[in-house]
């Protein structure tokens, strides 16, 4: 019995054992089975916040069937142009979609060949011209010498006040008054010949001039290769020059300024000397020479500034004529003013007497008849700087600025030396008032 009973206690045992044995299977499986449902919930979960991001990206919805199907192709690779390290150059490629001249500043090649220049300016508003009169570097006269005795430092032959105002110009002009060359011979019976050594051209930045004029009596001083040498020195220093050239088409071709989208123009001639062989030699087709405006080559210069208007938004004529030594203006500057305003030029400014001669006002056109002499030798004058104001609505302001040249110093005139210039120019300058800083209104 004992037996029988511990037999029937082991079938129950087993029993109960394959019992929970199967709900544990049992349990198991409806685990598994929930989180199998709760996998995939999180599964489309990512999946949905995924594509979420990427409509966030790409704005557009996502064709599944498409990423299967489709290699999706490379972006392009926007090429770089070429000379883009140049920053003259990538800013006008800027320029090209935002300003009237984008187009030519971002064409180097052309800028050369028309010899256009690219210049930044002080205002935003505005662009300032400034002039000044006949400089001369020979080293055989004083005022090089002075130069000499300051370590070739020429703002110690400037005042601090006059160089400011030539510096802070966005374009200052001079009258280069001299060859650059160490060869040739001076003209013969020719009174005063000038000549300086080429290294002396670095002056001129030193000066703060952006252009020079070569139209003058002593651009030939020691002959055809006094020229073709200050031709090839002036190019060699990157200064740009007006008024002389190798030819007649070069002689005569105007220098353009790009600045604040405003294209001015500059074309020079020289009436001096009188003749009909004289010894500055004027260009022709074929040889060197100064831009003449004398007798029928006056035509030449009318014609070169319907082209410089036509070609830009304001135009100056840098004109060498008069009588020397005197403020009386002769039949040929008379004569030829007003042709030049009626061809296009904006202004005019005169030079060659060595002395300051009147303001007028001409077809509308303001002009100055000479702007003496700047820095030249040791005497005493009277001399001028000239600005120029130029907006985008043409002739902004003219005014007349009064200094001295003195002991082979140029300095701002004040007090009575400034008094006396300002009424003096007022009293030779009948058709305008000169106003006391020295703006001129009509």
């Amino acid at each position: 019995m004992k037996r029988k009973g511990r037999r029937q206690a082991g079938i129950f045992a087993i029993a109960l054992l394959a019992v929970l044995l199967f709900g544990a299977v049992v349990l198991a499986a409806v685990w598994i089975y929930k989180n199998k449902g709760a996998g995939r919930e999180i599964t489309e979960t990512l999946k949905q916040e995924e594509e979420g991001r990427g409509r966030e990206k790409t704005g557009t919805e996502i064709d599944e069937s498409r990423l299967v199907n489709e290699v999706v192709p490379p972006k392009e690779e926007k090429e770089e142009p070429q000379g883009s390290s140049n920053p003259q150059l990538q800013a006008g490629e800027a320029a090209q979609y935002e300003g009237k001249y984008g187009e030519i500043l971002a064409d180097p090649e052309r800028m050369k060949a028309e010899r256009i220049y690219a210049k930044e300016a002080v205002n935003e508003e505005e662009v300032v011209l400034a002039f000044a009169g006949d400089v001369c570097f020979d080293e055989s006269y004083s005022n090089m010498y002075y130069l000499s005795q300051r370590g070739g430092d020429i703002t110690k032959c400037l005042s601090e006040d006059l160089y400011k105002e030539m510096t802070e110009a966005d374009i200052f002009m001079v009258n280069n008054e001299f060859t650059y060359t160490t060869r040739g011979e001076p003209i013969p019976e020719k009174a005063f010949t000038f000549r300086s050594n080429p290294e002396n051209v670095k002056l001129l930045k030193d000066m703060g001039v952006d252009i020079v004029s070569l139209a003058n009596n002593h651009a030939y001083d020691y002959g055809e290769i006094s020229l073709l040498d200050t031709l090839e020195t002036i190019e060699n220093a990157q200064m740009p020059y007006v008024g002389a050239g190798r030819n007649l088409e070069e002689a005569g071709k105007p220098v353009y300024f790009i600045c604040n989208d405003i294209k001015i123009a500059f074309v020079s001639a020289t009436q001096v000397e009188r003749l009909e062989n004289p010894d500055t030699k004027g260009a022709t087709e074929n040889s060197p020479g100064v831009f003449r405006c004398w007798g029928n080559q006056l035509d030449h210069l009318l014609e070169k500034i319907k082209e410089a208007k036509s070609n830009s938004d304001f135009v100056v004529a840098y004109i060498h004529w008069g009588t020397e030594n005197t403020d009386e203006l002769d039949w040929a500057q008379t004569y030829q003013a007003p042709l030049i305003a009626e061809a296009g030029a904006d202004v005019i400014i005169g030079g060659h007497t060595h002395c300051l001669q009147g303001i007028d006002i001409v077809k509308n056109v303001p002009v100055i008849y000479s702007v003496g002499n700047f820095w030249f030798n040791s005497k005493n004058l009277n001399s001028c700087i000239v600005k120029v104001a130029v907006n985008k609505q043409g002739l902004k302001s003219f005014q007349f600025i009064p200094a001295k040249t003195e002991g082979c110093r140029t300095f701002l005139a004040a007090g009575e030396d400034r008094s006396q210039i300002m009424e003096y120019m007022r009293g030779i300058s009948q058709n305008v008032r000169i106003e006391d800083d020295g703006t001129v209104k009509w």
